[in-house]
């Protein structure tokens, strides 16, 4: 019997096409369904009643909700490419870091571009700090994941794409090689990749969709 494999997500949203990537390493067959979250689909409504939100992942009838969640189901499910570190401590510090960057990094990058002129300026200072850190991990590695793209490589999606459409949206500018030329390397290799790439939206409509939802607040800059 076939595995049913079902995605539930939305083609603008950095964390379902997190949960793209993974399968994708992992030559996971699926089905992708495209949610509208002005109008959500019963099935959504079904398979996350808690927090009515994407991505969902549905494998054999039984969802999975939230991206990070789901990346490690997915490692531990399907054999292949490896996702986290089989070493339990360097396992632990890839999950440090993936929740970092969920916590730490997105907020402060979107009230650096988004948010009141009066904390703009205070949350490019923060986020500065938090992409220091990320800068400093590093290293000398091609990827967070070592050799290979893994789990905190696949949850910087946002960084290594989704900030550049931000900035371009907002007038921001906060991740520039003089500042950050370990990370904006990482980027241009992470989106380089021939299975990542397929997983990102088109850069046009996307930059459309930001303008058309948050305007272009810096703009002045």
């Amino acid at each position: 019997m076939a595995e049913e494999v079902v995605l539930y997500g939305v083609w603008e949203s950095a964390f379902s096409r997190r949960v793209e990537m993974a399968l994708k390493l992992k030559g996971v067959e699926y089905k992708y369904m495209e949610e509208d979250l002005n109008s959500k689909s019963p099935s959504l409504l079904k398979y996350n009643p808690i927090h009515k939100k994407i991505p969902v992942l549905l494998h054999n009838g039984k969802p999975i909700v939230e991206s990070q969640v789901i990346l490690e189901y997915i490692d531990e499910t399907w054999q292949g490419y490896p996702i986290l570190p089989k070493d339990p401590y360097e396992r632990a510090i890839a999950r440090f870091w993936a929740k970092f960057i969920d916590e730490k990094c997105l907020p402060t990058i979107f009230k650096a571009c988004y948010g009141e002129e009066k904390e703009r300026e205070k949350a490019a200072k923060e986020n500065y700090e938090v992409l220091k850190f990320l800068e400093e991990e590093l290293k000398e590695k091609r990827f967070f994941g070592g050799e290979n793209i893994g789990m905190v490589d696949i949850v910087a999606n946002i960084i290594a794409f989704w900030v550049g459409v931000i900035e371009e949206s907002s007038g921001a500018k906060l991740l520039t090689r003089d500042k950050f030329p370990k990370l904006s390397s990482w980027s241009h290799e992470f989106v380089s990749n021939g299975v990542i790439k397929e997983c990102l939206p088109p850069r046009d409509k996307l930059l459309a969709n930001f303008r058309n939802r948050f305007g272009q607040t810096n703009s002045s800059k």
